[in-house]
């Protein structure tokens, strides 16, 4: 921590308070009045009604994002709040895929009592199986249900909880 900051500079700190001349990040509102300087800097951009109050950026469970675009990435504008903590994934989510099943016939009692395919069997028999290893199947004969229970998945970065500050006194930074 700089003995001269820069008003408005933004320091992570580890210990459990903002020390003097530093405020918590935690979006709470001050009186222009009484911080014209920082006011002048940061305006309304966190909150605020720009008469009497304005707001501090509140960084409680978020992570700063650099300002502009990557090759490849979306702008991010100043003040800017996005993302999530978990979402929760759909079948459309997922890439279109398929299975392959292998089935196995079974024996079974040529007798019964109850007709089955509107025919009663009346004798007990075998007929010698047609050689079909793997063989591919209709694609309407076999329906593979959704599974999951569409709970959110986790989707945050590994963390560890800080105390973010913001200068309220120090140097006017300026533009040149």
């Amino acid at each position: 921590m700089s003995s001269n900051p820069f008003i408005g500079e933004i320091m992570p700190v580890g210990f459990n308070f903002a020390p003097r001349g530093w405020s918590l990040c935690d979006g709470q509102l001050l009186a222009i009045s009484s911080n014209t300087a920082l006011f002048s800097l940061l305006g309304t951009k966190f909150g605020g009604d720009g008469r009497t109050t304005f707001g501090l950026p509140d960084l409680r469970g978020r992570v700063m994002k650099g300002v502009g675009s990557g090759p490849g990435l979306q702008t991010v504008v100043w003040g800017q709040k996005g993302g999530h903590e978990s979402v929760t994934l759909t079948v459309q989510n997922l890439p279109s895929h398929n299975h392959t099943v292998i089935l196995h016939g079974e024996t079974a009692p040529a007798t019964l009592n109850n007709p089955l395919g509107n025919m009663l069997a009346s004798h007990t028999g075998y007929a010698a199986p047609v050689p079909a290893e793997n063989k591919a199947m209709a694609a309407e004969s076999i329906t593979c249900a959704n599974s999951g229970s569409g709970l959110p998945v986790d989707i945050k970065n590994p963390y560890l909880g800080i105390y973010m500050c913001i200068a309220m006194l120090g140097l006017y930074p300026s533009r040149s």
